[in-house]
């Protein structure tokens, strides 16, 4: 008994011409994708990182702001919050000082940057609070 192979089957077995290329046609076609992914990521963290130094130099600022006497917070506060920030952020920021009734503020107001720090920012500023008790100055 022969058996016999469908004209289709032989097809399978032989090399097929009519898919050669596929691969890259599909990753070209995907790239747009994969590349607006990539650059939204970057920004998110961006946006994260700025979150982070504008409460970390909040908490630097109030931290001088506490330890210098009443009336000469302005100066210390301002200072240590500018301090620990990169150059791409520091240039933007705005450090605000307050106090009163026995418990001091400061805000740090920084612009996002918009894929690369240094360049174009968004329209919005993240803003980092930090407060804390006045010391007692032992006067």
């Amino acid at each position: 008994m022969t058996m016999r192979h469908s004209p289709r089957a032989r097809h399978r077995t032989g090399r097929r011409t009519s898919d050669r290329g596929q691969v890259t046609v599909e990753f070209l076609g995907m790239l747009p994708t994969i590349l607006v992914t990539l650059v939204v990521l970057w920004q998110l963290v961006l946006v994260g990182y700025t979150f982070s130094l504008a409460g970390n130099a909040a908490d630097e600022a109030v931290r001088a702001a506490t330890a210098a006497a009443p009336g000469e917070r302005g100066g210390p506060c301002q200072e240590a919050g500018l301090d620990k920030l990169p150059a791409a952020w520091r240039g933007s920021a705005s450090v605000t000082c307050g106090g009163g009734g026995g418990f001091v503020t400061a805000d740090v107001r920084l612009n996002v940057p918009v894929l690369f720090p240094g360049t174009a920012s968004f329209p919005f500023d993240v803003t980092g609070h930090a407060g804390a008790v006045e010391e007692d100055t032992g006067d």
